[in-house]
């Protein structure tokens, strides 16, 4: 180990994410995390939140791997065809040009962490849309929580 450098890690909290509807009419919003500028690196980290009844469109990526975690909530992912339900805890690793799209099923949001390797233009995409402000449930959703106290 090389004693004479010294990493910083970036840290971020919920109040530093910017987040983005892609489109006008878009039933998910996306907080950017961190991508290629703040990571200095081809990935895109994000929180992807789907009102109820939200879905993203059907789409593709011609490179780049793309995960998903769910947070909080239940939907379907789909991907070539194939339907599965998801809830939280639940993983999903979509391989490149694999025709993918996650909706909300559930009555409440859904919220997932999306992870994109590599960026291929994603944060790009993401920036491009509106600017939308994270609400206090989504705050919520993303603030570290103390622990319980056992007794």
């Amino acid at each position: 180990m090389d004693s004479n450098r010294c990493v910083i890690p970036v840290v971020k909290s919920p109040k530093d994410y910017q987040a983005y509807r892609i489109s006008p009419n878009d039933t998910n919003r996306l907080a950017i995390v961190f991508d290629p500028v703040i990571a200095n690196m081809s990935l895109t980290f994000c929180v992807e939140i789907f009102d109820p009844g939200g879905k993203t469109p059907p789409n593709r990526h011609q490179m780049a791997v793309e995960m998903f975690f769910v947070l909080k909530g239940e939907g379907i992912a789909t991907c070539d065809g194939k339907t599965v339900p998801i809830q939280a805890g639940d993983s999903i690793l979509v391989p490149p040009t694999g025709i993918h799209e996650i909706a909300n099923i559930g009555t409440g949001r859904l919220y997932a962490l999306c992870i994109m390797v590599p960026n291929e233009d994603f944060a790009e995409l993401i920036r491009s849309g509106t600017p939308v402000e994270l609400d206090e449930e989504d705050l919520s959703v993303l603030r570290r929580a103390p622990l319980p106290v056992l007794c």
